[in-house]
């Protein structure tokens, strides 16, 4: 049911924006249901076509869910993100790439000379890969709610230990990790009941100006 009236000229049913938005949770608890990689592929089919920077894309996805790649993933989780990452149906370590920059005379062709351009330039890199990745991270969980998967999204993690466990010899570097699968029915994404409360959120007025 959705909550928020200012939205009744929107294109989309309420129900996808409550789907998406109002009613969507952060999940630590999830039900057995398998998340397989044809989910996956399915949501990045989608929210590649989101923004980004002269077509950049440095979003990279490893999907985490044997036992064994799980261990090594937990390890470096913080101690309040163990115990749900090893739980998790599946876990993505979502990374920004800083040599998306060779991807470029597929992904710009419309930018001659845009590779060599960026090759020497390993700080305006890194800052423009990191930028963007985050922006995609923004269009996965979006993507992921969309296909009816719920998203426990945690950047308390030793990200130069991931990289170096699992991004070694590659330009990737960890942002966040996403644990992902499906909520219990009867209970929120927490183990509460499905109808406590949710925490507030920021008016217009509180984040927005106009000149």
């Amino acid at each position: 049911m959705t909550t928020d009236t200012a939205t009744s000229s929107a294109l989309v049913p309420d129900e996808v924006t409550d789907l998406l938005f109002r009613t969507a949770r952060t999940v630590n608890t999830f039900a057995e249901d398998e998340v397989t990689d044809e989910q996956i592929r399915a949501v990045w089919d989608v929210v590649r076509w989101g923004p980004t920077a002269m077509n950049s894309l440095p979003l990279r996805l490893l999907l985490v869910r044997t036992p064994a790649g799980r261990e090594r993933l937990v390890s470096h989780m913080a101690d309040g993100n163990k115990a749900k990452t090893q739980r998790a149906p599946l876990s993505i370590v979502v990374a920004a790439d800083v040599d998306f920059h060779e991807q470029m005379p597929r992904l710009a062709p419309h930018i001659p000379g845009v590779r060599d351009n960026l090759h020497p330039n390993q700080a305006a890199r890194t800052a423009m890969a990191r930028d963007n990745a985050f922006l995609q991270l923004g269009y996965l969980i979006v993507g992921l709610r969309a296909a009816g998967l719920q998203v426990g999204p945690m950047t308390g993690f030793d990200a130069a230990g991931v990289d170096a466990e699992f991004f070694t010899g590659t330009g990737w570097r960890a942002l966040a990790v996403l644990n992902v699968g499906h909520a219990p029915a009867d209970v929120d994404g927490f183990g509460m009941p499905a109808s406590w409360p949710r925490q507030t959120r920021l008016d217009f007025e509180d984040v927005a100006q106009a000149v």
